[in-house]
C-alpha cells in the first residue's frame, strides 16, 4: 500500500477544486480585476535550497513538518505542480528556470532538490487566494558585504587591519582592491536587472497573464548571510558586542535601495534570519565555541526590521524555529557507538575484515542502538550540510511556509 495512500480519501475535495480552477484553467487567470501578485525572493546558497526531494517523504516522522504534507503531495504521493504559482529563477541553474512551481527548483547540482520557494508559492497562493508569481535571484557563496552590496553603501571599506594582513602575506594588495572593486555589489545589479527583465515581458513566464490587469511588487524575501557570519576580515569584532553592526547597516540599505530601484517605495521584506544549528540556548558542548557568533549575526539580521521607518513593512523570520532538533539528538546518540564503528572502519580499510562484513556490523551496530524509526530519522531526512539546513525537506519547506505567511500578513493593508 502506498504510503500516502490515505490522500486518496480526499479525491472528491480535489474534484471540488478542479472543477473551481476549471474557468482559470481555460485562462481565466484571476477570476477578480486585480492585479498579479509578484514576490521577490533573493539571497545565497540557502535560498537556492539544498533539501533533496527524496527527505519529502522522512517529513512523516517530524509533528511540526507532517502536517505539510497534506498540501505537498498528491494522491499518489508525488509533489504537487502549483497550477496557480509560476515562478522565474536565475542562479540556482545555469540557466534561467522558468514555468508552474514544483520541485526541483532548488540548487542544481544533485539535485531535484527543493528551497522555500516551493512551499512559499504553494501558501503564499493559498492564502491569498490568487495567482502569483515569484521571481528567485539566488546565487551560492554570496556575501551582503561585497556581492550582494547596495549601491547606497558606497564602496567597500578596508580597515587597517586587513591591509596589515595583506602587506605581511606579500599578497597583491592593488590587483585585491581592484578584484573588490569588480565584484562589489555585482549581484545586487544582476539581481535588479532580472527582476526588471521579468516584470518587462511577465507573458513570457506566466503565458496567461493579462496586461491590462497589470502587477503589484507584493513583497521582497531575504534568505542570506553564511558568507557574511563567517568574514572575519570584514567583521574582525563578529561575536562581540556591535561585532556586526555594518551587516545591520547594509541590510537596512539593501532594503532602501531595493525600494527605490524597482520604483515601490512601501514594498514589504521579510528577512529570513539565519537558524543553523537550532537556537543558540540549545546548543550542546561542541556547539559552545559558536554561540556567541551565531547569536549576534542573527540579532544583526534581525535588527533592521526594528528600525522607525520599517515598521509594519519589514518583518524577521527566526528560522531557528525549523530546526530538526530531534536529528540533533540522535546524532548525540550516534556519537557513542562512534569509536567502534570507526574501528570497524579502519579494519575495513586494513583488509583484515572484509567490506561486506564490516558494513553488515555496523549495520547491526546502529539497528542495536536506534529503533527502525530513529533509523530512519537520522539517515532519510538530511541530504546535505548543516550549513545548508541539513539538506532537509522538513526544516526547508517549514521555512517556506513561515516566509510567505509573514509576506502575506505585511500585505494586509495594500489589498
Amino acid at each position: 500500500m502506498n504510503l500516502f495512500a490515505h490522500r486518496r480519501r480526499r479525491r472528491s475535495a480535489v474534484m471540488i477544486m478542479f472543477v473551481a480552477f476549471s474557468g482559470f484553467l481555460r485562462g481565466d487567470l484571476f477570476g477578480q480585476e486585480r492585479p498579479l501578485r509578484v514576490f521577490i525572493l533573493a539571497g545565497q546558497s540557502n535560498m537556492q535550497g539544498h533539501a533533496k526531494v527524496q527527505t519529502l517523504e522522512s517529513m512523516r516522522w517530524n509533528p511540526s513538518a507532517a502536517p505539510l504534507l497534506d498540501d505537498l503531495l498528491d494522491e499518489e504521493g508525488k509533489p504537487v505542480v502549483c497550477e496557480r504559482v509560476w515562478i522565474s529563477s536565475v542562479g540556482s541553474a545555469d540557466e534561467e528556470q522558468v514555468g508552474r512551481l514544483t520541485v526541483g527548483y532548488g540548487a542544481k547540482a544533485g539535485g531535484p532538490k527543493i528551497g522555500p520557494e516551493y512551499t512559499f508559492g504553494l501558501y503564499a497562493s493559498k492564502l491569498l487566494d490568487e495567482p502569483i508569481l515569484i521571481i528567485k535571484t539566488a546565487w551560492g557563496g554570496k556575501s551582503l558585504n561585497t556581492d550582494f552590496r547596495p549601491p547606497g553603501a558606497g564602496p567597500y571599506q578596508w580597515s587597517d587591519v586587513q591591509i596589515e594582513k595583506l602587506e605581511s602575506q606579500k599578497k597583491d594588495i592593488a590587483q585585491i582592491r581592484t578584484d573588490k572593486i569588480n565584484a562589489t555589489g555585482r549581484y545586487y545589479r544582476l539581481m535588479i536587472d532580472h527582476v526588471r527583465n521579468v516584470l518587462s515581458d511577465i507573458k513570457r513566464v506566466v503565458p496567461d497573464y493579462q496586461p491590462a490587469r497589470g502587477y503589484q511588487l507584493a513583497g521582497f524575501v531575504w534568505f542570506q548571510g553564511w558568507n557574511d557570519m563567517v568574514d572575519s576580515g570584514t567583521y574582525p569584532d563578529r561575536g562581540q558586542p556591535g561585532g556586526y553592526d555594518q551587516y545591520s547597516q547594509l541590510l537596512a540599505q539593501l532594503i532602501r535601495d531595493v525600494r527605490k530601484d524597482l520604483s515601490a517605495p512601501e514594498l514589504p521584506f521579510v528577512i529570513g534570519v539565519m537558524g543553523v544549528g537550532g537556537p543558540t540556548d540549545k546548543y550542546g558542548a561542541g556547539e559552545q565555541r559558536y554561540k556567541s557568533v551565531h547569536q549576534s549575526f542573527r540579532d544583526a539580521m534581525a535588527a533592521p526590521s526594528m528600525l522607525p521607518e520599517f515598521q509594519g513593512r519589514v518583518v524577521a523570520v527566526r528560522t531557528e524555529e525549523f530546526w530538526d532538533m530531534e536529528v540533533v539528538r540522535l546524532r548525540e546518540i550516534e556519537k557513542t557507538i562512534k569509536p567502534k564503528v570507526d574501528a570497524l572502519n579502519k579494519q575495513v580499510k586494513d583488509g583484515t575484515v572484509s567490506r561486506e562484513t564490516g558494513q553488515s556490523r555496523i549495520d547491526e551496530l546502529y539497528a542495536a542502538t536506534f529503533s527502525p524509526r530513529e533509523l530512519s530519522v537520522l539517515k532519510q531526512s538530511v541530504s546535505n550540510f548543516d550549513f545548508h539546513y541539513m539538506g532537509s525537506a522538513g526544516v526547508m519547506t517549514q521555512i517556506g511556509k513561515a516566509f510567505a505567511e509573514s509576506a502575506i500578513e505585511l500585505t494586509k493593508d495594500s489589498r
